[in-house]
């Protein structure tokens, strides 16, 4: 699946700007544990300075820099501050330093700042302006020739034009330096970004600004293309109303009366579960107005699949509008739209995009619950507000006619509007050839077409005929696209016509047709992109019309215009294609994209994830796997990616390697697998081995903590494994490798959870290779990692506290959560002089008892405060430690 990213613009400007105290002062005004002792840029440049020599920084690397990012975590008290590092007032691409503060000191810095930079930079002036540059970006890319570039606004060696006819979106370009590939140099170059006019391209280019070389470009639209599957699939089609699913819905939903007829979470898809009518979804916290809201005024501003969070329309034509059709749940807010599977997707248009604005919906309210919230860049049109940036709710298109077998998914930085598309796979076993020419002999042949999702259908009886080219009056244009009056009239009558697509609607030419007598109609796309399910209204048109490739229909036309008699068969013949809008882990997998994207290097910064080592595909798994567990799973089950759409079973390994499982005779990949090509792809694959330890990590948690159905408020391993990963992704650097994840993840447990977790976490890396001596090498270079499977020494982490006469399944603590009284138990087998420490998520001792190991054993907390903390036991020189909850 595609990660795609693009430039804010007037965003863009304005994140450039160095925050003063005056307004930093402001901002910890919001919170209660924003630094108030010190202005933030004085404890960044105080770490720094003290630290530049371990950083393997000169002092001149750390005297130039801008906040670009700051905001806070609710729930660890951090406080998340990003810089951008500057040589001669021109920022360095990607030069970014993650800070994470607390109690007025640096608690975690994630360093990906350029080392010796006074002696790297070439130049200060650009002897090509931001105009050529564009120009010559447009042509070494082949989009054409810009005409009339507009200034709309410019800053600082900063600016925004206006699209040029190059690009869908305006053009913001700024001046930057540019590290070279071995880190040798800093070249001065104007760094811009271009989305190509069909779509397909969505380019980041730095230009050389002394020679107007493209000396650095990275595609961000980036292909998965997934051949056809032959496994046989199975749709369930009970329908059931349910308001509670023991997900979290009950006590913190929004009453709007709204409902929707979608596979619910954790439904995967329709081979995993049915398909039911839920109720009232929306969680207060998240979507406080609702999910049809976009002022924060009580009612619905929309009662069509838009909103607050997501505007879910349909784009069979490609062309990424925003204004396609979308179903209405009028003011009863009722999203019920029937579903047959055995049908052509554009027949179960309105509850394919229903389930598409659910799914977003889900992982907009989920994933906030855990910190990807306003402040930290989540995409929501009105903040209501909460700090961050607004205008930028998720265009998710349905049913997307620009490609297949695929999806992607579009992030720009805070405060612009990302896309989603979601394409139709193929179909399971044989895809089907409707169309077959009988004569003449050099066109003889099956051709693959696909129906149009209005008019007639083809049917198990041949339609045999003559094909017939249309022709209309049309004499500046194409007269062969039957938008004009068809002046051949009679020669359509009882054939099958041929016309091409453009200039009219669909139902135009195919209504033409008709009126002329034709039987069916075959249209020849216009481009080379992937034929269609063509879309449109008429009730009036009962014949078929069939989409055939430009290639194989300009070879009929060609033949027609020779005066050739073309005679061939349109029949029915295989299954429907299947529908990626009904694949919820694909959904919450591109959506994934944007959470990794904007987390990591700070929402004003989505362009950290391009590096050769990256993981976002991985994140993009997990955060699929994670919203998709039942009750009753297992850490040893087999679980795909995909499997819907390629008509795979549900236990079968989907489109990665292998299976997620624990169990290594299911999944035994491990971390040296991502430096050989020829096993584990970029970036799938790598993010696939990723994706495996977060999973083992998961499971490990569970073991220890439970699973709780509870996705929105619980406090089972699951729910601990979740905020550890999101809050890793914001404290790791700008180009991370694993070993970057893995430690930003014991950082996050050391902020969330005092830090009991540590040799559980450093375990679950340990036995997929990327354990304490792993190296990741070069983040760029994805053949240098080194595997290594040991824990760390025993005086950097002691990780030998539970033996067989002192074990986890031994200590209990219960009630939990507590209100009064925590009654702690070790059996009847241990015996000795125990003392339990009560700690808070701050890392402070609560309080302290001893007693007899033996003995049952009562702590009063009817005085502590609510909130999460940690139980620490110390027995006979070893440790053991769990969560507990206070309420």
């Amino acid at each position: 699946f595609d990660a795609r990213y693009n430039f804010n613009h007037k965003q863009q400007l304005k994140i450039m700007k160095k925050f003063t105290f005056l307004s930093l002062f402001v901002v910890s005004l919001l919170s209660s544990t924003a630094v108030k002792a010190q202005d933030t840029e004085g404890i960044i440049s105080s770490y720094l300075n003290s630290e530049f020599n371990k950083l393997g920084l000169q002092v001149e690397d750390v005297s130039d820099f801008k906040i670009v990012t700051d905001y806070m975590t609710q729930n660890n008290g951090l406080q998340h501050v990003v810089i951008e590092q500057e040589v001669n007032n021109i920022p360095i691409y990607n030069g970014i330093g993650n800070f994470a503060i607390r109690n007025n000191a640096v608690f975690y810095f994630s360093n990906n700042l350029v080392n010796d930079i006074n002696n790297k930079f070439n130049t200060a002036t650009p002897s090509l302006d931001y105009l050529t540059a564009v120009q010559n970006a447009a042509n070494q890319l082949q989009l054409g020739t810009a005409s009339d570039l507009q200034v709309i606004s410019s800053e600082a060696n900063a600016y925004v034009l206006s699209n040029g006819g190059i690009s869908q979106e305006n053009i913001p370009v700024r001046l930057v330096y540019q590290l070279s590939d071995d880190a040798s140099a800093l070249k001065l170059a104007w760094d811009l970004s271009l989305l190509s006019n069909d779509g397909k391209n969505w380019w980041s280019v730095r230009v050389d600004a002394s020679s107007g070389q493209i000396i650095s470009q990275q595609d961000w639209i980036v292909s998965c293309a997934i051949g056809e599957s032959t496994t046989a699939h199975k749709a369930h089609t009970k329908q059931e109303k349910i308001t509670d699913t023991g997900f979290g819905f009950a006590s913190s939903m929004l009453v709007d009366g709204s409902e929707y007829n979608v596979y619910p979470m954790p439904v995967e898809s329709p081979i995993h579960g049915s398909r039911q009518l839920v109720s009232q979804p929306a969680n207060v916290l998240a979507s406080p107005f609702g999910w049809h809201d976009n002022n924060g005024v009580v009612g619905p501003e929309s009662t069509l699949t838009r909103g607050n969070n997501v505007r879910a329309v349909e784009d069979t034509n490609g062309n990424d509008s925003t204004n396609g059709d979308a179903p209405d749940g009028g003011t009863d807010l009722s999203f019920n739209h029937p579903l047959d599977l055995t049908q052509q997707p554009i027949a179960y248009q309105d509850a394919a995009i229903t389930n598409l604005f659910y799914w977003n919906n889900i992982m907009h309210d989920v994933w906030y619950q855990y910190g990807f919230d306003e402040a930290s860049g989540n995409f929501q049109r009105n903040n209501y507000g909460n700090p961050g940036n607004g205008f930028d709710n998720v265009n998710a298109d349905a049913q997307d006619g620009s490609g297949i077998n695929n999806a992607n998914f579009g992030t720009p930085p805070d405060g612009a509007r990302p896309r989603m598309q979601m394409f139709l796979w193929s179909p399971v076993g044989d895809p089907g050839l409707p169309l077959t020419i009988n004569s003449p002999n050099a066109l003889a042949g099956d051709y693959e077409a696909i129906e149009a999702g209005f008019g007639g259908s083809l049917t198990d009886t041949p339609i045999v005929s003559d094909f017939v080219l249309m022709i209309d009056n049309d004499t500046t244009g194409d007269a062969n696209d039957g938008c004009d009056a068809i002046t051949n009239a009679a020669a359509l009558n009882n054939r099958i016509a041929v016309v091409r697509r453009g200039g009219c609607n669909f139902t135009v030419k195919v209504a033409s047709a008709q009126n002329a007598g034709a039987r069916a109609v075959i249209v020849v796309t216009n481009s080379t992109d992937p034929i269609f399910a063509m879309g449109g209204d008429d009730p009036s048109i009962t014949i078929p019309s069939v989409m055939v490739s430009m290639a194989d229909g300009e070879a009929i036309i060609a033949a027609l215009l020779n005066g050739t008699t073309v005679n061939g068969q349109l029949v029915a013949d295989g299954p429907p294609n299947l529908d990626g809008d009904l694949d919820n882990g694909i959904i919450a997998h591109e959506y994934g994209h944007g959470i990794s994207n904007r987390l990591t290097g700070g929402p004003a910064a989505a362009g950290c994830l391009q590096n050769a080592d990256q993981m976002g595909e991985g994140w993009s798994d997990y955060f699929g796997l994670m919203l998709t567990i039942e009750p009753g799973d297992q850490a040893t089950d087999v679980r795909g990616i995909g499997n819907y759409v390629i008509g795979g079973g549900v236990l079968g390994g989907g489109i990665r390697p292998a299976p997620y499982s624990t169990d290594l005779n299911v999944n035994n990949f491990t971390y040296a697998a991502t430096n050989n090509s020829n096993i584990l792809s970029e970036p799938h694959g790598i993010g696939f081995m990723w994706s495996t330890i977060l999973w083992d990590m998961t499971w490990d948690l569970i073991a220890r903590y439970g699973y709780d159905a509870d996705i929105y408020n619980g406090s089972g391993g699951n729910n601990i494994a979740m905020r550890l990963v999101i809050d890793g992704l914001k404290l790791q650097p700008c180009s991370p490798g694993f070993i970057d994840g893995r430690d930003a993840i014991l950082a996050a447990d050391m902020a969330n959870n005092a830090g009991v977790n540590q040799c559980l976490i450093y375990q679950a890396f340990a036995d997929r290779g990327a354990g304490f001596s792993a190296a990741q090498g070069s983040t760029a270079n994805r053949f240098d990692q080194v595997e290594a499977f040991d824990m760390p020494p025993m005086e950097t982490l002691d990780c030998t506290l539970s033996t067989s006469d002192l074990n986890f399944d031994q200590f209990k603590v219960f009630p939990n959560p507590a209100n009064s009284n925590l009654n702690i138990s070790l059996g009847n087998t241990v015996s000795g002089a125990a003392t339990a420490t009560l700690i808070d998520i701050q890392g402070r001792q609560i309080q302290t008892i001893t007693f007899e190991a033996s003995q049952l054993q009562t702590m009063d907390v009817s005085n502590v405060s609510n909130g999460i903390y940690v139980l620490k036991l110390d027995i006979n020189g070893k440790s053991l430690s769990t969560k507990v909850v206070i309420e």
